[in-house]
């Protein structure tokens, strides 16, 4: 620095010299002077040039050599940078590798200890299976020895025993079967009081279930003389007035007879003849509602579809208070009180239920004084009696149309909270199930004796018939079949298989077909259960 501060102070000192000659051009004093100085100041003037010009190179050069200088030292410093952290680096890698080296050998330390610990539980458990080994022969060695004693121990003793033997019948001059009868006749004699009590307390049981037994002859004896029947009356008949009340019933391109069957559920049958209309309907609360509501349409003379809803909706309200004060009077008639308002409802549709002719609170209140008699004979449960003599045909009256009337009574039975018991009795009223006690078999002969009594019901005979014959018609169709049998009044077919013609898998498949049938081509109350039977039989005799 002092070198540049000397080359400044130097500058400055010669532009200080030089500016006194700028200005004497300024002063008047001077300007006299002028011309006689001009050549005295040219040759000065080169002189201080060329001095100037020196002075410059001199000041370059020096400048140049402190760039060198600066240049070197920056050189020389950033070498020692360099170096500096190159030591660094060497430092740092050289400890990073201890840190490396050290953690390989710790964990070649514990491999090294794992390996020796599996080594020592290996040689322990090697020991242990040793000891283990050395036990098992000596113990089988031990059962080998056991096993001869004992085999010289069953020898021994029984040498000693035909040897007692001998000298017991040497001592006593009896064989064995001499003494074992002498033997038996003496406890015979000391059992004989003990037997005598026990015969004497069988013939007390006896007597004492005598009555019982009584009881179950006389009912199985009644219950074989039952019959079978099924409920079938599904039509009503209207009359007409007149032949051209069907036009009035049919209307303008069907609309009457349309909204008339939409709105009660129920088909019109118009060909039955010219001065009668068949309704049909599996619903007799239906069935009767639409012919009250058809017999005040002809009365009334105005058959048209708003009509029709006004008539259809009072007569339902006044067989709803029908069908209540009914269910209501025969609850009475019968003794049986406190019941639900909706199952006397329920049970107040008897009034328009018929079964071949025969209405069913008329068959209802027979059967349940019937049933009331025999319970009281036999000394049976009156109340359980008298319940299911009431409720044994309330599926027949059920909404749901899916199921036989004994599984929907059922279900209604269910629903009120009825008793086990007098459910029994509706799901064996027909003997669907095995009957599980008297009460339930006394509620079977009363609904039977009931229904068979001669002038109770109306049987359509050719119906039935054909609905049999259309059964087993349909079951016969197909080539594996061998035999057909319609049973239980329509309500079952039993169909045997020709087991040369047929497989297993025909019974399942077949028993379909045959249902989908039926219900496509028959009309049937309640339900059809189709079973199907293949049995291969062998038979050979020994002569």
């Amino acid at each position: 620095m002092s070198f540049f501060g000397n080359l400044s102070t130097l500058f400055g000192n010669q532009s200080n010299t030089r500016q006194p000659g700028n200005n004497l051009s300024k002063k008047p004093v001077l300007r006299k002077n002028l011309k006689r100085s001009q050549k005295t100041s040219g040759q000065d003037s080169k002189k201080s040039a060329q001095k100037n010009q020196a002075e410059n190179t001199k000041a370059q050069q020096a400048q140049s050599a402190h760039d060198k200088a600066m240049q070197a030292q920056n050189l020389e410093q950033i070498n020692r940078e360099a170096v500096a952290k190159a030591r660094e680096i060497v430092v740092e890698a050289k400890a990073e590798a201890l840190n490396i080296r050290s953690k390989a050998e710790n964990e070649s330390r514990e491999l090294a200890q794992k390996a020796e610990q599996s080594q020592r539980n290996l040689e322990k458990q090697l020991d242990r299976v040793e000891i283990k080994l050395d036990w098992i022969s000596k113990r089988e060695e031990s059962l080998t020895e056991q096993r001869e004693n004992i085999q010289k121990l069953k020898v021994d003793v029984e040498e000693q025993k035909t040897k007692v033997i001998k000298k017991l019948e040497e001592a006593s001059r009896l064989t064995t079967e001499e003494a074992k009868n002498i033997l038996f006749e003496r406890l015979e004699g000391k059992l004989s009081t003990e037997m005598a009590q026990f015969i004497r307390q069988k013939e007390e049981e006896a007597e004492a279930d005598a009555d019982d037994k009584v009881k179950e002859i006389l009912i199985d004896a009644m219950k074989h003389g039952a019959t079978d029947y099924v409920s079938e009356y599904t039509v009503s008949v209207v009359t007409l007035p007149s032949e051209d009340t069907k036009g009035k019933i049919i209307g303008k391109s069907g609309r009457n007879i349309n909204a008339f069957e939409r709105r009660t559920g129920v088909d019109i049958d118009l060909d039955m003849s010219p001065t009668e209309v068949r309704l049909s309907c599996f619903d007799p609360i239906r069935r009767e509602i639409a012919r009250i509501s058809l017999e005040k349409l002809i009365k009334d003379g105005r058959i048209q579809p708003t009509r029709i809803e006004e008539i259809v909706d009072k007569v339902e309200k006044d067989i709803a208070k029908i069908t209540l004060e009914a269910g209501k009077q025969l609850c009475q008639d019968i003794g049986i009180y406190n019941l639900p308002i909706e199952l006397m409802r329920t049970i107040g549709k008897f009034k328009y239920r018929f079964s071949y002719g025969q209405n069913l609170i008329a068959h209802t209140l027979e059967e349940t004084k019937i049933g009331i008699k025999i319970a009281h004979e036999l000394n049976l449960d009156v109340r359980v009696v008298k319940l299911g003599c009431l409720l044994h045909d309330i599926g027949k009256v059920s909404d749901e149309v899916e199921g036989s009337h004994v599984e929907l009574g059922i279900k209604i039975a269910k629903k009120f909270g009825i008793t086990q018991d007098v459910i029994d009795c509706i799901a064996q009223h027909h003997e669907d199930e095995p009957f599980s006690g008297p009460e339930q078999m006394a509620v079977y002969i009363a609904d039977a004796i009931s229904g068979a009594r001669p002038g109770a019901r109306y049987e359509n005979h050719e119906e039935y018939i054909q609905r049999l014959q259309k059964l087993e018609e349909i079951a016969m169709s197909y080539k594996e079949v061998k035999q057909a049998y319609a049973i239980q009044a329509g309500r079952e077919i039993r169909v045997l298989l020709e087991p040369e013609k047929s497989k297993d898998s025909d019974v399942k498949v077949l028993g379909i077909k045959i249902k989908d049938e039926i219900k496509a081509s028959v009309t049937y109350p309640g339900t059809v259960t189709v079973t199907v039977i293949r049995e291969l039989r062998g038979q050979e005799v020994a002569k």
